[in-house]
């Protein structure tokens, strides 16, 4: 890119920006590769590398093409401008093979020769000609290529007169009074190149050869065809090699256009301007899509839905309680509770110490997504699709649903993935219910105490053991108020622990949706909403670039 920059600033004007709108339209291509017509992309491609290639080289030349048909005196005209016989000419198609160039002016012409592509042997420098009279002035600067005839039999020729067309400053097509309206020329070339007005002119030859009242009729049943080729602004000039009339006119005509240094800058411009506008057909001009949040959270929303989110979160809750319960309830009861599958482990998840040997397994044993469930996953990546491409010509649209559904292949690996990764925080017992559990084994030590205190007591009569008379408190025996309120303090402190347990584990289950949902949502956004949001970022920059490109 720094080469085109370096072209631009030696070609045009300093308050120039014709090198930023180069890069916009290759920015612009760069974005549309993949999603439109790979025919129109490379179009475009090609016209950003050439106009770039075309702004690296001299300022000093400027390349003007001699184009026509077979006997249209394309290079007797050529011959008359030059002012030397350099083209053969003749009657026999194809008279003109190959094309020949005429320079004015050596230096600084040999890479853009070698640009154009023409063969050493075919080139001549007017400079180094002798002849009779003294070096024509006003084409200085001038590369004029004579080209071979556009309607020759010869495939080849065909295809390098299109070739050098796009490589030249300016065009002068010849026409003759027999084949002037020849829709080989007006449908293949004219009529084409109606943005490239301001790069033309238009010749009719053998003037010499058509009648005095038959002259103006001819040009203007001419000029009337070129307004039908949308050429209105292209001038007209009527022309006789054999005799020189009108030569010295065109040979001005040309030269005026080299001098004022305008040429190469206007057809850069031109092919740039044809090439956004192609691109910009193929896009379409619709504003920016955007996505948005409520139809981002309904896809989050099937997602989670089909990942099972529902089933972990009641589990988790379920898991809490059982764990809390079995921390929190007396002792002596509280065992039971280890004859319950645990929920969570059951779906292989969040195993606390155990995760690491378990997470080998690869895969969560939450059901599998239903008919209905990913029903709903696809109808809400369509939607997602829909809203976004609607306003979008048909290749963007088509690419926006072609990236929401890409990824979509892997959408039960990574549920199932962001399952098993997701901290659930249920196999952490509260502080709280550790302090119960320290409590309530205390109570049952009271308990077991006044039960073995009382059981001395009543096998004293037996064993004539002898004791010390048994203490009270307000008449009840103090074994009996350790027995009985061990007991009842456990049973009540594990009824009232219930109530925490219920609220710990609705507070876990929220949490472990949160987290899980925040999960899944990583999961849309890479797997759906990424993928779209690149199309639209990829839209944005083709439509920025193609803005600056025509601005």
């Amino acid at each position: 890119m720094t080469s085109l920059l370096d072209g631009a600033r030696r070609l045009v004007s300093r308050g120039s920006d014709l090198g930023d709108r180069i890069e916009a339209l290759g920015r612009a291509s760069e974005a549309a590769r993949g999603r439109l017509d790979d025919r129109v992309v490379d179009d475009v491609a090609a016209t950003v590398d050439r106009i770039a290639h075309r702004l690296g080289l001299t300022a000093d030349h400027t390349v003007v093409a001699i184009a026509g048909a077979t006997g249209s005196g394309k290079s007797s005209t050529f011959n008359a401008l030059a002012g030397v016989e350099l083209s053969s000419v003749g009657v026999r198609r194809p008279t003109t093979s190959w094309a020949t160039a005429c320079i004015w002016g050596k230096e600084g012409a040999s890479e853009l020769l070698d640009y154009l592509g023409i063969a050493p042997r075919h080139q001549i420098m007017r400079d180094s000609l002798l002849d009779i009279g003294k070096e024509d002035q006003a084409l200085q600067g001038v590369v004029l290529l004579d080209l071979p005839d556009h309607d020759s039999t010869e495939v080849s020729h065909h295809l390098e007169v299109d070739r050098l067309i796009e490589l030249t400053d300016l065009m002068v097509w010849v026409l003759d009074p027999q084949k002037y309206a020849d829709n080989a020329i007006h449908d293949r070339y004219l009529a084409p190149l109606s943005t490239h007005q301001g790069v033309m002119l238009v010749v009719l030859n053998h003037i010499d050869e058509v009648p005095d009242d038959r002259r103006q009729s001819m040009l203007d049943d001419i000029r009337r065809l070129l307004d039908a080729d949308g050429l209105e602004r292209v001038p007209l000039m009527a022309t006789s090699a054999r005799t020189g009339e009108g030569i010295d006119a065109l040979r001005y005509a040309i030269g005026e256009r080299v001098r004022a240094k305008q040429v190469t800058r206007s057809r850069l411009e031109a092919d740039l301007r044809s090439a956004a506008g192609r691109l910009e057909e193929a896009t379409g001009t619709s504003g920016h899509p955007s996505l948005s949040k409520e139809r981002i959270a309904a896809i989050e929303d099937a997602f989670a839905d089909a990942a099972g989110v529902p089933t972990v979160v009641e589990a988790v809750e379920s898991a809490t309680r059982i764990r809390g319960r079995r921390a929190t309830g007396w002792p002596v009861t509280s065992w039971v509770s280890r004859l319950r599958p645990d929920p969570l482990r059951r779906l292989h998840l969040d195993l606390g110490r155990d995760k690491a040997a378990f997470t080998g397994r690869g895969r969560t044993s939450v059901p599998a997504p239903t008919q209905v469930q990913r029903a709903r996953v696809d109808a809400e990546v369509r939607a997602v699709a829909e809203e976004v491409s609607a306003p979008l010509a048909r290749p963007w649209a088509e690419s926006v649903r072609r990236a929401s559904v890409t990824r979509l292949p892997d959408l039960n690996d990574r549920l199932d993935a962001a399952l098993t990764s997701t901290d659930l925080g249920a196999d952490r017992v509260p502080v709280w219910a550790g302090l119960v559990r320290v409590l309530q084994w205390l109570l049952l030590l009271v308990a077991l105490a006044g039960l073995v205190w009382s059981g001395v007591i009543l096998a004293d009569p037996w064993f004539g053991v002898g004791r010390p008379e048994t203490p009270d408190v307000v008449g009840f025996p103090v074994p009996v108020i350790l027995l009985v309120g061990g007991v009842v303090l456990g049973l009540l402190l594990a009824l009232l622990c219930r109530f925490l347990v219920s609220a710990t584990a609705r507070s876990r289950a929220r949490t472990a949706d949160r987290r899980l949902r925040s999960a899944i949502a990583t999961v849309a956004e890479e797997l759906v909403v990424a993928p779209v949001r690149a199309e639209l970022t990829a839209y944005d920059t083709v439509r920025e670039g193609l803005a600056r490109a025509l601005r």
